[in-house]
């Protein structure tokens, strides 16, 4: 469990840090559009920096996400079964697709990555910038990733060996529905 826990610190803490680059670029792409429309002037530069913002945010949270159990899955089929079978099946899908699916992915993004570093790939738009940064993010979040479905993986067979609480893996954000009752209930005046 400790290296859970430190992978899931890890994680936890790129996220909060990648935060800040929606935040960047939504400042970014604001006021990109405010030059443009206001002074009919605007540079790929900009553009390319929002894409880079934007990647840096999908490839380095996507981990997180993983982590809070907020990843895409089918809950109107695996809510039916117990909580021991949804965790074998989700035991099943990290060792079947994410992990192999990482692998893969991150087998050739070294390569993929390090050509670009290796030869100061340029951007081929009329001032545009230099392309390795967003390349290296392809390697690094899907590190990133398997550590986090290892971390999980660690988790579910600490539940299913009855030494963990599904608490430390399962969802904890609250469902539509609890979320319109507290709505309702702040909004009630006694």
């Amino acid at each position: 469990m400790a290296i859970s826990r430190a992978i899931d610190e890890l994680n936890d803490r790129i996220a909060a840090a990648v935060s800040w680059a929606l935040l960047a670029a939504v400042l970014v792409c604001a006021a990109n559009a405010l030059i443009r429309y206001t002074f009919n002037a605007s540079s790929n530069a900009w553009l390319e920096i929002q894409w880079y913002l934007f990647a840096a945010v999908f490839m380095l949270a996507a981990p997180h996400t993983l982590r809070r159990d907020e990843h895409v899955r089918i809950d109107v089929v695996v809510g039916r079964f117990s909580r021991r079978t949804q965790v074998w099946i989700d035991l099943f899908g990290f060792f079947l697709f994410l992990l192999p699916i990482c692998c893969v992915i991150l087998y050739y993004g070294i390569p993929f990555a390090y050509e670009s570093v290796r030869s100061a790939e340029m951007s081929s738009n009329s001032g545009g910038l230099i392309v390795w940064p967003a390349k290296i993010l392809v390697p690094v979040g899907f590190a990133l990733m398997i550590l986090q479905g290892v971390s999980e993986i660690i988790k579910r067979i600490e539940y299913l060996l009855g030494r963990l609480d599904e608490r430390a893996f399962v969802k904890q954000a609250p469902t539509p529905q609890q979320e319109i009752d507290a709505i309702k209930q702040a909004n009630r005046i006694d």
